[in-house]
């Protein structure tokens, strides 16, 4: 029998009264009377040059927690306000207030991490090693190495000033942008209004030509806004790279590899492994094309069901399914799953107005965490929920850490994320109940990899051709679309016989101010926990307690001192990349093997 689950997320926990909130507009005065005391001791804060001096640090470091997590608490229900409802005015308007409080703490942050550069190195190693400190060494030496590689404090200050009418204010005019987009599309006969997050899940509906005139939609929507769309990547692209020469930097990638904690080598070794193994997914590519009928296949045809009855889960059986696997691997990820979603952590409905695409944020100060996404019943929306499930599995993990050593990169935050969908994935082609369903299921388990392998690798290749010719001017919209048929060209190796020229313009990410170049990090957390998969495979019953340590040490922990500590691996070297590769090649020959027999 299935439960029933809510659909609509619980806020009222959090702030009661949506955008109207008194709770919500006391909390954020408060917030600001902290925040100003805040302010007066960074600025007042001297460098510490003794060891006496660690117990002043260690005072400062929770007055910055206690700071921190209240903004944090408030920008996360301002944006679940945001994701809820894009006609949501007045949430926007609270955006923009969060937005000036968190530049306002960063500034000030920064005085406090430009003073620890003034400590002498053999005072510094001392200071760490007190038991006031050793627990926040990794996180204090990552904040003094940053403070090195930055401007001066008043440089510094009017970059972070700039970036909220600025960087971040056009990252902001996108959502915008987005908000005002709806389609028509012909379904059951009738015309409906689509906002762009429910016209994105029609490129999984079975009938071609709704996949067809969905995307013909919005592919017009994006063109008749193109200059839009180009104004503002180029103008968070311009502003980006301005801040990297005035700091003497001239690889962009250097601070999102910073962000990531991981190597450039790591980096080129992981793409070198992908590009040299691609051939089984572009022959996964025509297989599929053949069972449509199609000589190749089309960008809006990657997500269509490849048999009639594709299995659909209401969303009452899609949470049981999650959860009933879950239990499979560990009963602390199973009773998580179960607790948030009776106690509506989770936003499903499918409904207009609501953001596309899907999240998951957490909220300090109440210890939970809240799931966006739009639900409409295909195996793929089950893996999402799993997916943004993993996310809060994650942050739930480190909650026994202090609230400063929680803070992990995006590249480990896709590993847990990842390892999620895997169980799901993995469990759903295990358990079909016939041939056609186990075609389908794996199908499913197969487009990830197409996704991490080849759809990611394009927006990684465009992003990186795009901001080098950035450099030298505004790129035109045109041109914008040339680079991304040329990146989907190479990233799908010749297996799609059309592109999607302005996926520069439809995919958030791109225009995501807080963490430059999010592509690569969703491929290294698929790949990475492919490896956690296989070793929880291999130890079985009790590897759940060694994942949770995992989890802990990725917000204290570079991703190679990661690997080589929990998984024995050097992920500077090809080959554990190429094993992680070599286990979706066998899903690739399964799935060959099986529809050959149906044919």
């Amino acid at each position: 029998m299935t439960n029933t689950y809510p659909e609509v997320w619980e806020l009222d926990r959090v702030f009661s009264g949506g955008s109207d909130s008194a709770e919500l507009k006391t909390h954020l005065e408060a917030t600001k009377g902290k925040l100003a005391q805040f302010e007066q001791a960074a600025a007042q804060f001297a460098a510490p040059h003794e060891t006496a001096d660690a117990q002043r640090v260690a005072d400062f470091l929770e007055q910055t927690s206690d700071v921190s997590v209240d903004i944090r608490q408030a920008g996360a229900f301002i944006g679940c306000l945001m994701a809820q409802n894009t006609e949501d005015k007045k949430a926007a308007l609270l955006q923009s207030e969060i937005g000036l409080m968190r530049s306002r703490f960063e500034s000030a942050f920064l005085k406090f991490k430009q003073a620890l550069m003034e400590t002498d190195p053999n005072v510094w190693s001392e200071l760490l090693a007190t038991e006031n400190l050793k627990e926040f060494s990794f996180i204090l030496d990552e904040w003094r190495k940053e403070a090195k590689r930055l401007l001066s404090e008043q440089e510094e200050g009017l970059i972070t000033s700039l970036g909220i009418d600025g960087y971040h204010a056009w990252s902001e005019l996108y959502d915008l942008l987005i908000a005002s987009i709806s389609v028509q599309v012909e379904l059951g006969g009738e015309q409906k209004t689509l906002s762009v997050g429910q016209a994105n899940n029609l490129s999984s509906h079975p009938d071609a030509k709704v996949r067809k005139e969905s995307y013909d939609k919005l592919e017009s929507a994006w063109e008749e806004k193109e200059e839009l769309f180009a104004k503002t990547l180029n103008s968070l692209a311009g502003f980006r790279l301005q801040m990297y020469q005035k700091r003497g930097v001239d690889n962009v990638l250097e601070e999102p590899l910073q962000m990531n904690r991981m190597k450039q080598e790591t980096l080129d070794v992981m793409w070198q492994a992908i590009s040299e193994h691609k051939q089984p997914f572009a022959q996964y590519l025509s297989r599929k094309a053949q069972m449509l009928g199609k000589d190749q296949l089309a960008w809006y045809d990657v997500d269509a069901p490849v048999v009639e009855n594709a299995q659909q889960f209401d969303y009452g059986e899609g949470s049981d399914f999650i959860i009933r696997h879950f239990g499979k691997f560990g009963p602390e990820l199973q009773e998580f799953a179960r607790h948030a979603l009776e106690n509506g952590w989770v936003e499903a409905e499918d409904r207009a107005h609501k953001m596309p695409g899907g999240f998951c944020t957490s909220l300090p100060k109440s210890g939970e965490s809240r799931i966006f996404m739009t639900y409409s019943g295909s195996m793929s929306n089950v893996a999402t929920l799993a997916h943004e499930l993993g996310h809060a599995f994650h942050t739930h993990a480190l909650s026994p850490m202090h609230d400063l050593n929680r803070s992990y990169a995006m590249n480990v935050a896709e590993t847990a994320s990842t390892f999620a969908e895997m169980i799901v994935a993995d469990a759903a082609v295990k358990n079909a109940v016939d041939k056609e369903e186990q075609i389908s299921l794996l199908e499913d388990k197969i487009q990830r990899s197409v996704a991490f392998f080849m759809n990611i690798h394009a927006r990684f290749l465009f992003e990186t051709r795009f901001y080098e010719e950035r450099k030298n001017g505004v790129v035109p919209a045109s041109r914008l679309n040339e680079l991304m048929e040329q990146a989907q060209e190479e990233a799908f190796a010749g297996s799609l016989s059309e592109g999607h020229p302005y996926f520069w313009a439809s995919k958030l990410h791109f225009y995501i101010t807080d963490v430059p170049f999010y592509n690569f990090p969703y491929t290294f957390g698929y790949l990475f926990s492919l490896s956690v998969y296989a070793k929880a495979l291999e130890e079985g019953e009790g590897f759940e307690g060694k994942y949770m340590a995992l989890l802990r040490d990725t917000a204290i922990m570079s991703t190679e001192e990661l690997a080589m500590k929990h998984l024995g691996e050097d992920i500077t070297e090809k080959g554990f990349w190429e094993k992680g590769i070599a286990l979706c090649t066998k899903d690739v020959e399964e799935f060959i093997k099986l529809t050959a027999e149906e044919g």
